[in-house]
């Protein structure tokens, strides 16, 4: 398949709103590869380049592309070829090229060849390169659409290929089986030191209403942490974040706990966090200064150690994902000691349950989790079998844009401009602003986080890449033709912003209209 069939076609599920239109067009295109094609087609149509699959222990599969926004924009715009003659194939291996360069000139030599690339393109072809390699690829097609449109041009069930995507994590590993038929997908497993989206909750207005719609539930205080999955086999244990990266290094308090465990296989789902002297929880972002670290920093261990609690038991000695809440929780306790179990009760009361919330909050927490007794462990997605019970209503939203402050906040970027995911057409949609909940330390980390990912400006305004994700507290939902949504919050506050979370994993409308139904 030529790169301008691939280009074509994104362009063309970018001029369609209609997730049907999408999905048939995509479809269309997957199915028109080959084999090898079909692993490069489907991630770059979610916007991903993924390393090549072969020899992964090469340097070339375990390097970077080394391409910032800056070598991107000065090299992207070549003057274009008059015809298209690039295949899906000759543009990886040009992309591995750039992943095998390190030392000296390496640089010069990166961008000499990533000029010739796009000098070989035509106009179209460049553009959609462009936002390949920037992320910005603009067609409205997240991965659940890419992913829903290879089960459908495979003929595949989509339960399967869902399924089998939330356990890989892979795109081009899901490409590959998808050719192999229904069985090759339907026997993905979960496997150790290969981690898995972790399982979402959905909000519930209160415990009444969350018990109404579980019954007896299983409920949990929840914590204010950076979540953790840890995967252990004998003595070797390996810590991995809510974004699927190896954590292992910067959280040896972790990898010792779980060591200690008598499990010779053993996967967890928990929370790690920092705590004062009296158990009460420091704030998140005291917490996530342990990550982001390749080798370990005995004076940060000593000075911020880290407690962790468990609240899941994936697999002990063999999976128990499909197993109910019941069995997973049986296991837990038989294995982790209660210190490291997350606070719990089972409960059909709806007052033992609101007392249960307000000692959670007490206690200096965010909440409380309802879970259904016999629901499965459904990986990366969010359901009704996970209810969360909430102080205050909250939204975890992108940034678009943010307006240059006056006065006090005079040189910074303060008023962000927010919005959450339109599930039909996965773009961002704008429904409101604030400035508030901002203080000098986080508007200074706001201002050079937002102008390393702008796009262009208008007046005032600096529009960003929509990357980052911020927890927004507010009073209630409002109609408002100011907006595109059509919605808009009374009293958005900042919280705090989620760099433990993606994008894709932002709120959408459908969330935030379920806020206001009589909307």
């Amino acid at each position: 398949m030529l790169l301008i069939e691939l280009a074509e076609a994104s362009q063309r599920v970018a001029d369609t709103r209609k997730r049907g239109e999408k999905l048939a067009l995509l479809a269309a295109t997957f199915a028109a590869t080959s084999d090898l094609e079909l692993e490069l087609a489907v991630p770059w149509m979610a916007g991903v380049v993924l390393p090549p699959r072969a020899d992964p222990g090469s340097e070339e599969s375990a390097g970077k592309l080394g391409i910032g926004p800056k070598l991107l924009f000065e090299h992207s715009r070549r003057a274009p070829a008059s015809s298209p003659t690039l295949d899906l194939e000759g543009v990886e291996r040009r992309l591995n090229a750039l992943r095998g360069l390190q030392g000296k000139g390496s640089g010069n030599i990166r961008a000499q060849m990533l000029g010739e690339l796009f000098a070989s393109c035509t106009q179209q072809e460049q553009r959609f390169l462009r936002g390949l390699l920037s992320g910005e690829l603009r067609q409205g097609a997240l991965e659940s659409i890419v992913v829903d449109a290879l089960a459908k041009s495979a003929q595949l069930s989509l339960a399967s290929v869902r399924r089998a995507q939330m356990l890989l994590g892979d795109l081009r590993e899901l490409a590959r089986l998808s050719r192999q038929g229904e069985a090759a997908v339907a026997a993905v497993q979960i496997q150790l030191f290969r981690p898995v989206l972790p399982m979402l909750a959905s909000p519930a207005e209160d415990a009444s209403a969350a018990l109404e719609h579980l019954g007896s539930a299983w409920l949990e205080w929840k914590l204010d942490g950076a979540r953790v999955q840890v995967h252990k086999r004998g003595d070797e244990v390996r810590v991995y974040s809510r974004l699927l990266n190896e954590v292992t290094l910067a959280l040896p308090e972790v990898v010792e706990l779980v060591r200690g465990i008598d499990a010779r296989e053993l996967i967890l789902d928990g929370e790690t966090i920092a705590l004062r002297k009296d158990k009460s929880p420091l704030p998140f972002q005291v917490t996530m200064k342990r990550f982001g670290r390749k080798a370990v920093d005995p004076k940060l261990v000593e000075t911020l150690p880290l407690s962790s609690f468990y609240f899941d038991c994936l697999y002990a000695d063999g999976s128990l994902l499909d197993a109910p809440t019941t069995e997973r929780l049986r296991a837990l306790g038989a294995l982790v000691p209660k210190a490291s179990r997350v606070p719990s009760i089972q409960t059909k009361d709806a007052k033992h349950a609101a007392e249960f919330l307000r000692s959670a909050l007490e206690a200096g927490h965010e909440g409380v989790m309802a879970k259904s007794l016999d629901a499965s462990y459904e990986a990366g997605r969010r359901g009704q079998s996970w209810l969360k019970l909430k102080q205050a209503h909250t939204l975890d939203l992108l940034v678009l844009a943010a307006e240059w402050g006056s006065g006090r906040r005079k040189g910074w970027l303060s008023n962000l401009h927010l919005g959450a995911i339109d599930p039909g057409s996965g773009q961002p949609v704008m429904l409101g602003k604030t400035f508030k909940g901002l203080s000098d330390q986080l508007l200074k980390w706001q201002t050079e986080a937002l102008l390393s990912r702008e796009i262009e400006r208008d007046g005032h305004t600096v529009y960003v890449r929509p990357e980052l994700v911020v927890e927004i507290a507010f009073s209630d939902v409002q109609a408002s033709p100011q907006y595109p949504a059509g919605l808009a919050l009374r009293f958005a506050r900042v919280k705090r912003y989620r760099d433990d979370k993606s994008p894709n994993e932002a709120d959408t409308l459908d969330r935030v209209r379920a806020l206001a139904p009589d909307i």
